[in-house]
């Protein structure tokens, strides 16, 4: 097979076949193909927004596809995704990427805590070919020092993108604090849920669930300005029951109840090896910071629907789904006072053993154990 994409094919034939050969290249960790298909791309002329988000993202797409089904390691998906960053860069410093600021000024960045900062960087990528001025920050971007940043440049808006929930109320407090001194937010990112139900919740200015929508609702013209008084409980009535602060503050303890319980509860977790207790106390971290997230929204549907990817993510890698039920009812036990908690656990608890999808046979035990996340 060629390693060069071909030129006269229709556009979407292009498109596609330039796809797979940059998930051949990625999948090889090969990234000078990767940078020379898109390159080829630009030379024949495609246009670079669709090489990012028709090509590039789509290929970034299928990786965390074949991550959950288990299918890449985690190193494998790690290194595509760099691959994938370097075949960004690429295209961005091509010749046929470069244009003229025409518009206002755009900060982009990722919320504090929040690693996953292709989707932001595509976005950045997008708006520039689009004419805006753009101060790309990357990944993991504390509040106070984006707010520095929007005091120095004077920032039409902010995108902000997060793609992990239990960074939502990180992201609150930075779309409060971004409000506060004027400048509207726009977010993106699967934390905020596919139709951006979190998004209206945590008093966004905007949202959009890709680059493309981003960009095109940017140019229909500048986002309304905030009121300077709004304030982070506002939005949330509910937080003055103090569950969320609680089992947020309380996370370590209330992981090593659990861990604890369970090993004495079960004489399969007892014969774990070092690794399999590691990764088992890693996945009961995501249950309880999922559950503080689904407490700070008040939204029961966030933690099933963790849980029930946790338990497909389980079962493609041999791991029981009954391993998780008990681990719900001892937390469930441990928090008995909060009733919004119990109600949540309790409900993700029936998610599961009702699901005719989910295995739940202690037969399809295997020796891996503890890999949800």
């Amino acid at each position: 097979m060629s390693t060069s994409a071909p030129s006269c094919l229709p556009d979407a034939q292009h498109i596609q076949q330039s796809t797979d050969l940059l998930w051949d290249a990625i999948m090889a960790a090969d990234e000078y193909t990767a940078t020379g298909t898109v390159l080829r791309m630009l030379d024949n002329g495609a246009d670079p927004e669709k090489i990012l988000l028709d090509v590039i993202a789509t290929v970034q797409g299928r990786v965390g596809e074949e991550w959950a089904a288990n299918r890449i390691s985690v190193a494998q998906e790690h290194a595509a995704t760099a691959i994938n960053e370097r075949a960004v860069a690429a295209v961005s410093v091509h010749p046929a990427a470069r244009t003229t600021a025409t518009r206002g000024r755009i900060t982009v960045a990722c919320v504090d805590g929040e690693w996953h900062g292709l989707p932001a960087r595509l976005l950045a990528e997008v708006l520039k070919l689009r004419g805006w001025q753009v101060d790309y920050l990357g990944a993991q971007v504390p509040t106070p020092h984006l707010i520095a940043h929007l005091h120095n440049t004077r920032a039409d808006a902010v995108a902000l993108s997060s793609s992990i929930a239990t960074r939502l109320p990180t992201a609150h407090a930075a779309i409060t604090a971004c409000q506060a001194i004027g400048v509207p937010v726009l977010v993106g990112g699967a934390a905020f849920g596919p139709d951006g139900r979190y998004a209206q919740l945590l008093g966004a200015d905007a949202w959009a669930p890709d680059a493309r929508t981003a960009a095109d609702h940017l140019a229909q013209g500048p986002l309304p300005r905030p009121q300077a008084d709004h304030q982070q409980f506002d939005d949330l009535p509910h937080l003055a029951d103090q569950e969320y602060t609680m089992v947020a503050r309380n996370n370590t303890s209330l992981v090593r109840s659990a861990f604890s319980a369970l090993e004495d509860a079960s004489p399969m977790m007892r014969a774990y090896n070092e690794f399999q207790r590691e990764r088992t106390a890693e996945d009961l971290v995501h249950i309880v910071d999922f559950l503080a997230t689904a407490l700070y929204l008040d939204d029961e549907e966030l933690f099933t629907s963790f849980i029930t990817w946790t338990a497909q993510i389980l079962q493609a890698r041999g791991v029981p789904v009954m391993s998780l039920p008990p681990a719900l009812a001892l937390l469930a036990r441990e928090l008995g006072d909060f009733p919004r908690a119990a109600r949540i656990l309790h409900a993700a608890t029936r998610t599961l053993t009702t699901d005719p999808t989910l295995t739940t046979d202690p037969t399809t035990t295997t020796a891996a154990a503890g890999n949800a996340v």
